[in-house]
């Protein structure tokens, strides 16, 4: 089996309903339609930075966004949840447009940004008390959170007392403590050291499988990409665009990308060359 064969590429004049082949039944959280998004830089000069994204995200589904740097994968992930307005084209969210901020959404980004003043257990229930609802019963889910990724004996630390992975751990779990239906993930592991990313990846799938949400990935990893993803998008440089989509027909749990042999590797290859080609055309 080539790589060609495995990554079973589509084009990106794919059905502007998203089908795929392992998420095809699943119910639509998302719908983008005809999306681009133009602004001004600082010198006020007109920047394209999407065009003519059509994509379908579906419940329950582990989604990555891959391309090379600038080419809009972290501008994507706010016009998805309302925090950008596009400029041409529609946002679905289960139906209805997209018009404010959605506020069934966890975020994680690149740097937890924990409070330092407060302890891991309470910067997880930070959004609990940020929306006024009852701490006292949040606290026992958010341990329980914080034992799923390991951090029970932690949970009176203070942020400056742990590793980068384990500040990541706790940002996940700030994330999940309300149970928000979608996941917006934007680089989470790219500050760390190479060791702990791919140990992060491995939990993150590990989480994943046992707590399914709908998952929106970044990152520029490949590797990672493979090991998390039901679908990968692989964007074009600016203005992004979805230049190609690729199902990932893998067996889980993937706690290790090597033990599923050359068909993990077979996809890697395949989706480096298509990043490649960028430069090469």
């Amino acid at each position: 089996m080539n790589g060609n064969d495995a990554a079973r590429v589509e084009s990106a004049a794919w059905r502007a309903d998203g089908r795929g082949a392992s998420v095809d039944a699943r119910e639509a959280v998302l719908h983008l339609r005809d999306v681009a998004l133009a602004y001004e830089d600082v010198k006020g000069e007109p920047v394209l930075a999407l065009k003519g994204v059509d994509l379908t995200v579906r419940d329950n589904e582990f989604l990555v966004v891959l391309g090379p740097s600038g080419c809009g994968k972290s501008t994507l992930l706010k016009v998805m949840v309302g925090l950008l307005r596009p400029s041409e084209g529609r946002v679905l969210h289960r139906g209805a447009e997209v018009r404010d901020t959605l506020q069934d959404v966890g975020m994680v980004y690149q740097n937890p940004l924990l409070l330092p003043w407060r302890s891991v257990l309470d910067n997880v229930l930070l959004p609990v008390e940020i929306l006024r609802w009852d701490r006292r019963q949040y606290e026992p889910i958010a341990r329980r959170i914080l034992d799923t990724v390991g951090l029970t004996g932690f949970v009176d630390k203070m942020p400056r007392q742990l590793s980068g992975g384990m500040q990541q751990r706790v940002g996940i779990c700030r994330a999940l403590i309300t149970d928000p239906s979608l996941l917006l993930m934007d680089e989470p592991f790219a500050a760390l050291d190479a060791l702990t990313r791919d140990e992060m990846a491995r939990e993150l799938a590990h989480l994943w499988e046992r707590r399914k949400k709908t998952v929106v990935f970044v990152t520029h990893s490949i590797p990672e990409a493979v090991l998390l993803a039901d679908r990968i998008l692989v964007m074009s440089p600016r203005p992004g665009r979805i230049d190609r989509v690729i199902d990932i027909d893998l067996p889980r749990p993937r706690a290790n990308g090597r033990k599923l042999g050359a068909a993990f590797e077979d996809y890697v290859d395949s989706i480096r060359d298509i990043i490649f080609s960028f430069k090469d055309a």
